[in-house]
């Protein structure tokens, strides 16, 4: 009788052993599993399940559309690092952590051959300016064929980007994928470039055209990925008040070339009567934004009231 009771004992705890294995085992591959460790006084961890990636699904984003086949933008990522074209992205030598996000986000034509170091190595998306096409465009073996898994997203007003045969960057676009029928390019429909207008002058009551503004590719950039990104950790991007603190680091514009100094290229935009990007406007934006989506700034670090 006795061997009985132990044997059911012993059962009932395996049984009782597996059940719990198998609610940790769903635990730890729920969304949540984070918010779960931050119960325990781990609130600081930056840990996602591996197997998250895969058990989502790619989310479509029917503002972009691809080229080639006109199908929408499909991306999701986990964590994703947006990395600024600003010089004070020199000496930082966070390339090595950059390289392990998500998904990593570049601007325009900012290189990574010889700055590796600084700004990692890896690209999964680009977005790129009507205006920075051309630029992308003497380089294309590099850009279209050498790393040729990089999804391209072009935005641009509708007079450049119209499908009739009349949009020169269009035109261009399409003579890309004929030249490179592996390259992953997307442009922003007009629908699209028109919402981005609406969140500008929702967010600073202006209305971006009677303002004589241009928007940024950064801007372009924080939209999408805020709909695409779980977390986002943007690198080397400088507040609104950055250039008038003091001790600020006198950084070129870009990491990559020579020229007017970050500072005195934001004050000259942000004060044009017509035809500047308002750089210093649009950082007040996203520190907004920042309070209401997982957005983390820092190379310079943001301090967010």
């Amino acid at each position: 009788m006795a061997c009985i009771l132990k044997r059911k004992t012993i059962v009932v705890i395996g049984f009782a052993v597996a059940f719990l294995v198998v609610i940790i085992a769903r635990l730890t591959n729920e969304v949540n599993f984070p918010l779960m460790l931050s119960c325990f006084g781990q609130s600081s961890v930056q840990w996602m399940p591996f197997s998250y990636t895969q058990k989502r699904h790619l989310r479509a984003h029917y503002g972009y559309l691809n080229v080639k086949n006109q199908e929408p933008l499909q991306l999701e990522c986990d964590l994703c690092a947006i990395i600024s074209n600003s010089g004070q992205m020199t000496e930082q030598k966070v390339g090595s952590e950059i390289d392990q996000a998500s998904c990593i986000w570049r601007m325009n034509n900012a290189p990574t051959k010889g700055y590796e170091e600084d700004v990692g190595k890896r690209t999964t998306i680009r977005v790129v300016s009507h205006t920075s096409v051309p630029l992308l465009l003497k380089n294309a073996d590099y850009f279209f064929k050498e790393t040729n898994s990089t999804i391209y997203v072009i935005w641009g007003p509708f007079r450049n980007m119209r499908k009739d045969g009349s949009g020169i960057v269009y035109n261009m676009l399409k003579k890309t994928v004929d030249s490179y029928p592996e390259a992953k390019i997307y442009v922003t429909t007009e629908k699209r470039m028109s919402y981005c207008d609406e969140i500008f002058k929702k967010e600073t009551g202006k209305d971006r055209i009677q303002s004589g503004s241009y928007l940024s590719t950064g801007w372009f950039t924080l939209i999408l990925a805020m709909d695409a990104c779980y977390r986002i950790h943007v690198y080397g991007m400088i507040n609104d008040t950055y250039c008038k603190s003091e001790g600020f680091r006198k950084v070129p514009y870009h990491y990559y070339e020579p020229g007017r100094s970050e500072c005195d290229e934001y004050f000259l935009h942000e004060n044009a009567p017509y035809g500047g990007h308002r750089f210093i406007t649009e950082k007040k934006v996203f520190a907004e934004w920042s309070k209401k989506h997982t957005i983390t700034f820092t190379h310079p670090n943001w301090t967010l009231s």
